[in-house]
């Protein structure tokens, strides 16, 4: 879980771009090609292999694709908002930016000065209820689901007959 927590955030490490002088539209710029499907695969992969498997940890496949669902979702949710240029949701193969269909989230000021002010906390009241809620429910549901599994596995029926 906090390898999902901390892939899904990484994608922004781009913004460091905005102090090396990378401008925002190009490939390696904000929402670029840290943004996309290949560099959510690619982390993915890396933090599959720097997992250590417990007993508790699900198929290589299943925690493949739950690394690469937390790393995608950045950019999904980054495609919902309000402004900016867009995701590069098909780099390297595209420098096109996308924006999805339905976008209810403020986008978010680039600096830490610009979340200390009464539009930075309304935008982040905006997280809270867009971001936060949802994926704290399905957080939960996804624990009680596998806590009833666990007690499934931990008390097998009893057997029957001779």
């Amino acid at each position: 879980m906090i390898a999902g927590m901390i892939i899904s955030i990484l994608p922004d490490a781009d913004a460091i771009g905005f102090w090396l002088g990378i401008p925002y539209g190009a490939a390696l710029g904000h929402r670029g090609f840290t943004h996309s499907l290949v560099f959510a695969a690619l982390l993915a992969a890396a933090a599959l292999a720097g997992l250590r498997p417990t007993s508790e940890t699900p198929s290589r496949g299943g925690l493949a694709s739950y690394l690469f669902v937390c790393a995608a979702s950045h950019g999904v949710l980054d495609g919902m908002t309000d402004g900016g240029l867009g995701v590069a949701y098909f780099a390297p193969f595209s420098d096109t930016r996308f924006f999805l269909p339905w976008r209810p989230i403020p986008v978010s000021p680039i600096s830490v000065s610009g979340f200390i002010s009464q539009r930075g906390l309304g935008i982040l009241a905006g997280e809270i209820v867009w971001i936060w809620l949802p994926f704290a429910a399905v957080a939960l549901a996804g624990t009680r689901r596998s806590r009833a599994r666990a007690r499934q596995n931990a008390y097998p029926p009893p057997r029957t007959g001779a």
